[in-house]
């Protein structure tokens, strides 16, 4: 592919992936509501009031990596945790989850909405015209965490001992020692802002300035992120061919492998065409061949970048076709995009796009290029690269006006 037609699919991918963002009034008004979450935790008369609760986004609203359902009718699913600086002497695991849960259970409105206990988490579901509900995790910080967390910032990306530092320890009603053990050092420890830390190094392959401006993903009160990296825009394109792939399957490839892989993979491309060529060719080279004492086999391993010892991939071993399917769509998903990249002709790239990507998505990502060559061609500047077959802003050969997008309801 030429420089021409890189920026060409790279307009296209923009498009597409801009289709799958989540709206902004959609994402002003989770924070609003979770927001309004810990106002209430951390009011006067709270039980909790003490250890400072702050409410924070984790996973892939706070990566900028999240995308919409297939189905327009299904909640969006926004993951949070409640940080507590400190506990009672005695709490335990369980103490900690049902001090959170009862604060919550003493607000009527959340009351109702609280779903059944999760095993670590407390789901609060909105109403259905919100489209969205909220994991809760509870967790202690530690005193210093957001000293910390600012600092690990400037951290170099190798500097994976200070992201350690931001650790949580959290509460697993599935551990065995949840009903009886006060210390947090034995409690399950994650660490979803390390991780977080992680990925916007990555995705903005050392620029400072970048990063900075990424870092407001991990504020409690974030920014929405309408101008993404390469990086997240690829991430979000890769789990939508996984959800249109898998549609249903409880064993497709989950999230965080797809992420994690991405992420390490990704070599700071400038654009999300070459960003999604050079993923789909090395992610699979991060997948481990580790011993396992335990089943006395070969397993594969997903190394958690800021916690080695995890393995995102453990439930492969307990079910294998989810390994098994990770490797299909792997393979299928580096035969698609070979396929398109080859096309020329936006009709054709459309038509072949649909069945991988979703036909409402990709229709709303050609529309809104529709628009945008619209007026260019009103204004004259629309130009087709020579030999390329597909029009752009840029090129060597005007273009006469046309309507080449149609109908694609």
């Amino acid at each position: 592919m030429n420089t021409e037609q890189v920026k060409q699919f790279d307009s296209i991918f923009n498009a597409l992936s801009e289709s799958l963002d989540i709206t902004e009034t959609q994402y002003e008004a989770a924070v609003r509501s979770y927001r309004a979450v810990g106002d209430w935790l951390a009011k006067a008369d709270s039980v909790l009031v003490s250890y400072n609760p702050i409410i924070r986004a984790q996973g892939s609203f706070m990566l900028g990596t999240m995308i919409r359902p297939l189905n327009e009718q299904d909640d969006l699913d926004i993951n949070l945790v409640c940080e507590l600086t400190g506990k009672g002497a005695s709490w335990t695991q369980y103490d900690l989850k049902h001090k959170v849960g009862n604060r919550l259970k003493d607000h009527e409105t959340y009351k109702r909405m609280l779903d059944e206990e999760g095993r670590r988490c407390w789901t609060l579901k909105y109403a259905q015209e919100s489209n969205y509900h909220m994991d809760i995790l509870p967790c202690l910080v530690a005193k210093d965490y957001k000293t910390v967390m600012e600092r690990s910032f400037s951290a170099s990306l190798g500097a994976i001992r200070e992201l350690d530092n931001l650790a949580i320890r959290i509460t697993d009603k599935e551990s065995a020692n949840y009903r009886y053990d006060p210390s947090p050092e034995n409690w399950m420890k994650s660490n979803p802002f390390g991780y977080g830390i992680w990925f916007i190094q990555r995705a903005t392959a050392g620029d400072r300035q970048k990063m900075m401006l990424l870092a407001e993903s991990v504020r409690a009160v974030p920014k929405y992120q309408s101008n993404k990296t390469p990086l997240q825009r690829a991430v979000q394109i890769l789990k939508r061919h996984r959800d249109i792939m898998f549609a249903g399957d409880e064993d497709k490839p989950v999230s965080i492998i797809i992420t994690t892989l991405a992420a390490k993979a990704y070599q700071g491309e400038g654009s999300i065409t070459e960003a999604l060529q050079t993923i789909l060719i090395h992610m699979d080279k991060y997948i481990l061949n580790e011993f396992d004492p335990q089943s006395g086999k070969t397993i594969k391993k997903v190394e958690n970048p800021v916690n080695p010892e995890e393995n995102f991939a453990d439930k492969w071993i307990e079910h294998p076709k989810r390994q098994d399917n990770f490797y299909k769509w792997l393979e299928k998903v580096r035969k698609d995009l070979s396929l398109i990249l080859q096309l020329r002709g936006m009709h054709v790239i459309a038509e072949s796009m649909m069945p991988r990507f979703g036909r409402q998505a990709v229709s709303q990502g050609f529309d809104s290029l529709a628009e945008k060559a619209r007026s260019l061609r009103e204004s004259g500047t629309m130009k087709m690269a020579a030999g390329s077959g597909i029009l752009g802003s840029a090129g060597s050969v005007s273009a006469k006006a046309h309507h080449f997008f149609g109908n694609h309801e």
